[in-house]
């Protein structure tokens, strides 16, 4: 009889990519496996309560930390994998000119504020890139100068950047690596001096300690080698996302190659 094992997913597209190679990985070992999708402080509060047995995936220390030392407060976490190195970063399409906007403090110059959509769209509102944002907007005055930062879905925020970049006009993207805008677009990342938007975080796999006893020592061994990348993660998501590829043969033949 196969064991279950129950994974939680943050419902983004770049998270399902990562859940699906994971969850092939763990077929492969045996597990009936199970994808439990939410946003991102739920599927925390998710493992926390026990309904999941390990979550995919966790950034940390900048974006996720807040919610896994919560989770830790009750039940400790092992920490599986390197699958990618992310980070939050602000951007602009690459026909914006270096020399207009560089930075964040830049799109308070009179030309690029008569220039640029004011409308600044994000996600969801548990997001690291959100609580960032939200901040950035306070401390370099972007609210006075007639900034507007918006959460909302994943379409909302890469729909209005496809929309700019289709008519070439200015504006400011909330984002983050791996995502699948920038397997196709040359995203140019502005600096953040005040460095409101985190570190470079390590994307892992968190297992709860009480349930370790489900997997041997060489699968454990295995599920920490496991090491994808930004570009991989990016790709697949594209596939998925903008190709309409159904995700679990893409990430099945990602795996056997």
């Amino acid at each position: 009889m196969s064991k279950t094992i129950t994974i939680g997913v943050t419902d983004l597209s770049f998270h399902r990519v990562t859940a699906a190679i994971i969850a092939h990985v763990l077929s492969d070992m045996g597990f009936d496996v199970t994808r439990r999708y939410a946003s991102h402080q739920a599927n925390f509060e998710n493992l926390k309560a026990g309904d999941v047995d390990m979550l995919s995936s966790a950034w940390l220390p900048s974006s996720h930390g807040i919610y896994k030392a919560d989770v830790e407060e009750l039940e400790p976490l092992i920490e599986l994998g390197l699958h990618y190195e992310p980070y939050a970063h602000w951007g602009v399409p690459d026909y914006v000119p270096t020399e207009a906007i560089s930075q964040v403090s830049d799109l308070l110059k009179p030309h690029v504020l008569s220039r640029t959509i004011k409308h600044i769209q994000g996600i969801n509102p548990g997001a690291g890139i959100s609580r960032f944002s939200i901040e950035m907007m306070e401390k370099y005055h972007l609210n006075e100068a007639g900034y507007h930062f918006h959460t909302g879905s994943e379409e909302d925020c890469f729909g209005a950047f496809e929309r700019a970049v289709a008519n070439k006009e200015w504006l400011i993207v909330p984002l983050w690596k791996p995502q699948f805008l920038h397997h196709k677009f040359n995203i140019r990342e502005i600096a953040d001096p005040k460095g409101l938007l985190g570190t470079v975080d390590r994307a892992v796999l968190l297992l709860r300690q009480d349930q370790a006893y489900k997997f041997t020592s060489e699968q454990r061994v295995q599920l920490d080698n496991l090491c994808f990348s930004n570009e991989i993660i990016a790709e697949l998501d594209y596939k998925v996302s903008r190709e309409g590829q159904d995700i679990e043969v893409v990430t099945r033949e990602w795996l056997m190659k």
